[in-house]
């Protein structure tokens, strides 16, 4: 199957496996490098990073942002919770969720985390594409998730 853009000819299968093979490697190595450093991993990271640039998220926020279901999220804060990191608060609006938050431990965790996190991105998306190739890369994975989004593709049911 290809498509054709702007006159060419794209390979959407081999994109598509390209694009999953990228994400799968850039993961284990930033997984790899987090854990090493902070005694972390990918997706801790970005929850805890979730929760310090959205104070008072729920469950469902998350799993909303990561589209995974909100039975794997709740696990992902339970580990959060025992580890020290984040919090559940009684939600006052809403007696049947609650508010998560970043204890002090969580935010100087994330804090410490996010150079390593972003130094670990640079070497390893900047060091290998040119700036011209990683801003149009960029852009047009931001236009596919805005419309995955947007039309609710690939979001979990449960």
């Amino acid at each position: 199957m290809a498509s054709k853009a702007s006159g060419k000819t794209v390979d959407l299968p081999g994109f598509f496996a390209d694009l999953v093979r990228c994400e799968t490697r850039l993961y284990n190595a930033l997984n790899d490098r987090l854990r090493e450093r902070h005694g972390i991993v990918t997706s801790q990271f970005e929850a805890l990073r979730y929760l310090r640039d959205h104070p008072e998220s729920r469950v469902a926020d998350l799993a909303t942002e990561f589209a995974i279901g909100i039975g794997a999220t709740s696990k992902t804060v339970d580990r959060l919770e025992r580890q020290g990191w984040a919090v559940r608060q009684p939600n006052p609006s809403d007696r049947r969720s609650s508010l998560l938050a970043l204890t002090n431990d969580g935010s100087q965790l994330v804090d410490a985390a996010e150079k390593t996190f972003t130094d670990a991105v640079a070497e390893l998306i900047g060091g290998t594409l040119e700036s011209s190739s990683a801003s149009a890369a960029a852009q047009a994975l931001s236009k596919l998730r805005s419309v995955l989004e947007r039309n609710q593709v690939g979001t979990p049911t449960g």
